[in-house]
């Protein structure tokens, strides 16, 4: 299975969006899918707050798995990883329309009456599979350029 087909198959079992996006990376950095489902676990729904999309948070975690600094002080490294971090939200809001989940839902996740209208109006469902599937790719992309 292609990767954006596992992470919206983890979103359909009820993985938070940033879950989903982590855990279909696990196998390419050595982590187990435990490890990237609690590391994702507070990031869906815009850290709860309809803030920063979880799928971007997810990417976000995979592609500094991938090019984050693993030495203190290595700002090399920290600058190549932040380069990334830019454009990839640059090109998820150019592709989505933004990058907040409550601008993307159309709807706060933070205020409860809201949040009860997303869920009954099927909002969630009919919109974050793509913006999950949207990131992966994104963050593939980014990844093959240095292969």
């Amino acid at each position: 299975m292609e990767r954006s087909g596992k992470a919206k198959e983890y979103f359909a079992q009820k993985c938070h969006c940033s879950q989903a996006v982590l855990a279909s990376f696990a196998d390419e950095f050595g982590i187990t899918e435990e490890m990237a489902l609690r590391l994702g676990a507070c990031f869906g729904g815009g850290m709860r707050k309809g803030e920063v999309c979880g799928a971007c948070t997810g990417a976000l975690m995979a592609l500094g798995l991938k090019y984050g600094m693993t030495a203190v002080g290595d700002t090399e490294q920290q600058l190549i990883a932040d380069g990334y971090a830019k454009r990839f939200m640059t090109e998820f809001a150019k592709q989505n329309g933004s990058y907040l989940c409550r601008e993307l839902l159309k709807c706060d996740l933070s205020n409860e009456e809201e949040r009860q209208y997303a869920k009954e109006h099927g909002v969630i469902k009919a919109v974050c599979p793509k913006l999950i599937e949207n990131a992966v790719i994104l963050a593939e992309q980014m990844m093959k350029e240095s292969e």
